[in-house]
């Protein structure tokens, strides 16, 4: 049985939108309060985080109301990077933690991501038995008033998020004479990010750590990289960082002004951690990964297998394969050694961590010759339009065209209406051929 609210990644949607609005975030609440709550052995907690949208201010009042009326007490920390929230929820063994965030989307979107005790995003199975508590008479699951959660506001979650984070490296660690610029999208990061780089010694050039409430992820972070790409440039800086809206992505610039992504970055960690014998097992990619990048890895040894987009199926298939690195293009990456989700501002480290004697960072992220990619993003009312006859022949005619020469991808996007075309190949006028056949069908 498919799911009804929760997608590739948590839940997302346009603001006062079906979903995403204060109503349904009471019922979220109090749903994933009484679904935790009954987990005897914890301490009926829960911690919520937030990005820097406008909104998180009606959404995050009704989902701490829904969760308190369920009988669990709340910490609510404000604005920190996701997998701050997650490391956190598992050092204050919290039943739960849920972060307000719709990650890189702009700031019309919102939603939230769910995470466990173990500081895991929740698996199917957790989230379908919540769905079904969602749709259930509220009066059954509210809580007599003595039995009522108590609310606290935590101001020192960003110090205690950074404090976990430098605990992964010597103490000798530093960024002395290292000048560094971080685009931290005016989300999550926008603290946590700067005041990290500038503990370790680094000249830190910050941009994007002006929220409004309006202008996350607008011509900033990860998903517009030309901004690090200019100012690694203009500040001849040694390397650029840029995070989207919850900082659980990391798309890097080389100090030649490369744009540098997710695929380019996994690689040269994997060859770092294989060279030290840090590498376990292999690493995890997603459907959407660089072919370049899995023949990277077939020529070098290194065991490669691809997990369905979203950076949950990413960990899972980690862990069943007892794996600890895995990724995807997109620069959600995670370092199983160290966390149990994608952290931007966590990869930033290793990377600076390997050039911290003196190495270039054109030298250490080239690693092989990309594949020519190209990704149509196309809107539709209705996803299961991926499904039609006509569509499924369109298909299959591209991939006859391409067989040999590259591969193709078509699937539903998990929190959009949209369905993502993406075809790989060496021959580029195949390669747009094979996207305008798929594309005029789908349209």
């Amino acid at each position: 049985m498919s799911k009804k609210y929760f997608g590739t990644d948590g839940i997302r949607g346009a603001i006062n939108s079906k979903y995403i609005n204060g109503d349904m975030f009471f019922k979220f609440g109090l749903a994933s309060g009484t679904y935790f709550k009954s987990q005897k052995k914890l301490k009926q907690t829960a911690i919520i985080a937030k990005d820097t949208r406008l909104s998180g201010y009606t959404l995050e009042p009704a989902l701490v109301s829904g969760l308190a009326s369920a009988g669990m007490h709340v910490y609510t920390l404000g604005p920190l990077p996701t997998n701050g929230l997650a490391m956190l929820t598992k050092e204050m063994k919290a039943n739960m933690g849920i972060m307000i965030t719709a990650s890189h989307n702009p700031h019309h979107d919102n939603g939230l991501k769910l995470f466990g005790p173990d500081g895991m995003k929740l698996s199917d199975k957790i989230e379908k038995k919540i769905e079904s508590l969602i749709d259930k008479n509220i009066s059954k699951n509210l809580s007599k008033p003595e039995k009522l959660g108590r609310v606290k506001r935590l101001e020192t979650g960003t110090k205690k998020y950074i404090k976990i984070l430098k605990k992964n490296f010597n103490k000798e660690f530093n960024l002395r004479g290292l000048r560094i610029v971080i685009d931290c999208a005016n989300g999550a990061g926008y603290k946590a990010g700067p005041e990290l780089l500038k503990s370790l010694g680094a000249k830190v050039i910050s941009i994007g750590v002006k929220p409004n409430g309006l202008n996350i992820n607008k011509n900033c972070g990860s998903t517009f990289p030309n901004k690090i790409k200019s100012a690694v440039k203009k500040y001849k800086a040694h390397m650029g960082i840029s995070l989207d809206g919850d900082a659980d992505r990391v798309i890097m610039c080389d100090e030649n002004s490369n744009i540098i992504d997710g695929d380019q970055i996994i690689a040269a960690l994997a060859d770092r951690w294989k060279n030290k014998k840090m590498l376990k097992g292999g690493v995890v990619g997603t459907s959407m990964s660089n072919y370049g990048l899995e023949n990277y890895f077939k020529s070098n040894g290194i065991k490669f297998i691809r997990a369905n987009v979203g950076d949950r199926y990413v960990k899972e298939k980690m862990q069943k394969n007892n794996y600890n690195l895995g990724g995807e293009q997109s620069g959600h990456i995670i370092l199983g050694k160290f966390a149990t989700t994608g952290d931007g501002l966590l990869v930033a480290l290793e990377a600076l961590f390997a050039l911290r004697k003196g190495k270039k960072a054109s030298e250490f992220f080239k690693k092989f010759k990309k594949t020519p990619q190209l990704l149509q993003n196309i809107e539709v009312k209705d996803k299961s339009i991926i499904n039609k006859a006509s569509i499924k022949k369109s298909i299959k005619i591209a991939e006859k065209l391409i067989k040999g020469q590259g591969r193709i991808l078509v699937r539903k996007s998990g929190t959009e209406s949209k369905i993502r075309v993406m075809v790989e190949s060496e021959n580029k006028a195949l390669l747009y051929r094979c996207i305008s056949i798929i594309k005029r069908e789908i349209k």
